[in-house]
């Protein structure tokens, strides 16, 4: 019990400090880190050593790997990538099935790019298409917004399951395989939910760019197959590695064609791979958009910060499995039988609380990576699904202190009371679906 609430109290001041007082997340979570082990009683030593050899370790695993992801998208968003992309599924889909294509779109988008600067790219053609249909913005706002927060938590390359995948010590090509497959049935709830509650609700779109304006915007853009090749290389050479170490048979490890896939189905090598495909993609790849003010200096400035939030992380995560308090906890709520439910929890309260997907995603990891043993969790698909249950919590729910409820609000035109009633309780519908789908997956592995 008292190891519990001085957890419960480490989490709230951790909220505190980045809610209430601002605090930066990298500060606060080595704040919070420095509280708890003082505390608990820790060497202190011990505090030193678990801050030095989490933020190393945890940023040894996915520090690369995030910088990476954020150039891609970055290339995607500034070439208008995004834009073919946008387009293509809805040659498909249909111009009238906005809900769905929005939601799709989303869905794909965000697997690379920032779920708010996906939004922000995509609003433009989303109002366009929703004027010319003849439909409310909230509905098919919603339903973009909700497709690209179920990848953005859901499936790597996104810094936050990255993370997450990294500090619970995670198969990164499982973790994007359970994520796609979780994250399909919960896009399915998502464009339920905004075509049937939060399309009744109408809102002109009055969309600031004409037809012929993204017309030119999509002229001037690379080409369908040079704007996806980016994001589904890397997805293929990660999950192709997860299939091969399935399927391999005892004695195949050392040869050359496993050995070479092992090394190229990396997400490091993988990212890699993706990013040099991405630099085909600008008519004229110059020195100026590589250089520290272009395109790459802009990502790189742009991950920086989910990196040092992620290292801070991992220091928390570090004091809490040196001070033996994982090993208290795990005993103690295996007995409450919450199973899988608890890092959804935990993630839903963090979240709604201080606003931020990536660090609820970061700091549930953080804590729950030490008590797996304890809670039986231990096979790589176990790790797989604990990092999609944490996702679904970092879902739950997005209000006044998450900058998506206001990027979505403001760019939309949809007044506050209206974004609490169909964004804000999107979120928590597809969320607890998305959790229910993780549940349903244990019994299935």
């Amino acid at each position: 019990m008292i190891s519990f609430i001085l957890l419960l109290v480490s989490v709230i001041l951790l909220i505190l400090l980045t809610v209430k007082w601002h605090l930066h997340p990298f500060l606060a979570l080595l704040f919070v880190a420095l509280f708890f082990g003082i505390v608990s009683g820790m060497n202190l030593d011990t505090i030193i050593k678990s801050i030095n050899e989490g933020f190393g370790n945890t940023l040894g695993k996915i520090g690369i790997v995030i910088a990476l992801g954020v150039i891609i998208g970055a290339f995607l968003e500034y070439s208008g990538g995004a834009y073919k992309l946008a387009e293509i599924v809805i040659q498909i889909i249909g111009k009238k099935r906005v809900h769905e294509a929005m939601g799709i779109v989303g869905f794909i988008v965000s697997i690379p790019v920032f779920a708010d600067s996906g939004f922000i790219i995509l609003n433009p053609l989303n109002k366009s298409l929703t004027k010319k249909a003849g439909l409310s913005i909230v509905g098919t706002a919603v339903a973009l917004i909700l497709g690209l927060m179920i990848a953005h938590v859901l499936i790597p390359p996104t810094p936050g399951p990255i993370a997450a995948a990294g500090i619970i010590g995670a198969d990164v090509g499982l973790v994007m395989l359970v994520g796609l497959i979780i994250g399909m049935l919960a896009l399915v709830v998502a464009i339920i939910y905004s075509k049937y509650y939060a399309a009744k609700t109408y809102v002109d779109p009055n969309p600031e760019l004409t037809e012929e304006a993204i017309q030119e915007k999509i002229k001037n853009a690379p080409s369908a197959t040079m704007s996806f090749l980016p994001i589904v290389i890397p997805i293929i050479l990660i999950i192709g590695k997860s299939i091969m170490e399935f399927i391999v048979v005892d004695g195949q490890e050392g040869t050359r064609w496993f050995q070479t896939i092992s090394f190229i189905g990396s997400p490091v090598m993988a990212l890699l791979i993706g990013m040099f495909f991405v630099f085909l993609i600008p008519k004229k790849l110059d020195k100026e958009i590589l250089s520290s003010t272009g395109w790459v200096g802009k990502s790189i400035n742009d991950a920086s910060t989910i990196i040092i939030i992620s290292g801070a992380g991992g220091i928390f995560g570090a004091i809490l499995q040196n001070s033996g308090i994982a090993t208290t906890m795990a005993n103690g709520l295996s007995s409450a039988n919450l199973g899988i439910w608890l890092p959804f929890l935990l993630c839903a309260a963090i979240k709604t609380a201080q606003g931020s997907s990536t660090v609820a995603l970061i700091t549930t990891a953080s804590i729950i990576a030490p008590m797996l043993p304890g809670m039986g969790f231990e096979s790589e698909v176990d790790k797989a699904l604990i990092v999609a249950a944490i996702g679904a919590g970092a879902m739950v729910v997005s209000h006044a202190n998450d900058s998506g409820f206001w990027i979505t609000t403001q760019f939309s035109g949809i007044d506050v009371k209206t974004g609490y009633r169909t964004y804000t309780l999107g979120t928590f519908v597809v969320g607890i679906s998305t959790a229910l789908f993780v549940y349903l997956a244990t019994f299935m592995v």
